[in-house]
């Protein structure tokens, strides 16, 4: 089947999608609804695979759906200082669960080196931390 004529069922498969994601994407305003022949089905074009893909991707950055939305309205290439801006707030905001997710580590090894030393019928560590308040 050539690129330019997919139905949403094989554009679902070759994007790597479910087809109900798709009609998300549709809802959300993400994707266009391509129309509806009288008697036909819709057909998708390489450029509805393409706007997948960048949504899978920024996703996959981190970048919320309402974020995805936001960069799409900016894809001309005229607003790159815009798209900039959205860039380095999300930056700042993974930087900061990095840092959240670095102290959890840190907690974490303390705790587990803690239940390797303890010997005997003691109250393990690990999980009295768990236990207190």
């Amino acid at each position: 089947m050539h690129k330019q004529d997919m139905t949403i069922g094989v554009l679902a498969r070759q994007a790597g999608v479910n087809l109900e994601t798709i009609r998300y994407y549709q809802r959300r305003g993400l994707l266009l609804k391509p129309a509806k022949p009288l008697g036909g089905i819709r057909r998708y074009s390489a450029n509805d695979m393409t706007r997948i893909q960048f949504i899978k991707r920024a996703q996959h950055l981190g970048f919320s759906l309402e974020e995805v939305g936001a960069l799409l309205r900016l894809e001309d290439g005229a607003h790159c200082s815009e798209a900039r801006a959205i860039a380095v707030e999300k930056l700042a905001e993974v930087r900061k669960r990095l840092a959240g997710l670095r102290g959890i580590e840190h907690t974490l090894e303390k705790l587990a080196n803690q239940c390797a030393t303890q010997k005997g019928n003691v109250c393990c560590p690990l999980i009295a931390s768990l236990l207190e308040n």
